[in-house]
């Protein structure tokens, strides 16, 4: 029995995204026609529809997907939530990891959910710091807790593949809202994230 994977994907933006690479690639003066590039211009359309799937996730449903009431009012972080994202400037990669606080102020939402906010944002074009400003805002409207926190550490692939190309440079964005300004709150927070708990 031959081996099927079964994706889904738009058939129509697929065939137009498929002809606008194939033309790119002519551009670039590769043989379209050769083994290694034959299907490439539908494995990039298809590749691009998943890399850019958050324009379709909607922050406040996945969120309130899993909202529960719940008179628990300390900080809940979750850390080290992976992210992969695309430059809106170049359109390559940049890679890192977000870390998320926030104070309930009568609702939780499921942990995973904060991830999936995360992939919400990022699976579109982006830049890291309007990134971070998302996801803080999200929590912020859906939940009202007492405050949020996000930072993100990313290596962007514009800075290491083309122009300055510096191998080592990590950027670092943070966002906070309520109780989160207050500084014993952001110093313990940042103090968390930091901290190897294992």
């Amino acid at each position: 029995m031959a081996y099927k994977k079964i994706e889904q994907y738009d058939e129509d933006i697929t065939n137009s995204l498929k002809d606008s690479y194939t033309s790119i690639l002519n551009l670039l003066g590769e043989d379209i026609s050769r083994d290694g590039l034959e299907k490439t211009p539908e494995r990039v359309a298809k590749a691009m529809q998943y890399l850019t799937q958050g324009y379709q996730m909607d922050a406040a449903e996945i969120l309130n997907s899993a909202k529960f009431k719940e008179p628990y009012s300390e900080m809940v972080i979750v850390k080290d939530i992976e992210l992969y994202s695309l430059c809106e400037h170049h359109m390559l990669p940049f890679i890192g990891k977000a870390h998320i606080a926030y104070i309930p102020n009568g609702y939780i939402t499921g942990l995973s959910k904060l991830a999936r906010v995360v992939d919400c944002f990022s699976r579109r074009l982006q830049v890291q710091e309007r990134l971070t400003d998302q996801i803080l805002q999200a929590i912020q409207d859906a939940l009202e807790p007492q405050g949020v926190a996000v930072v993100i550490e990313a290596k962007h692939m514009c800075m290491m593949m083309r122009g300055v190309s510096k191998q080592n440079s990590v950027t670092t964005t943070s966002a906070f809202s309520g109780q989160f300004h207050v500084n014993e709150t952001r110093s313990e927070f940042l103090r968390l994230i930091a901290a190897d708990l294992s």
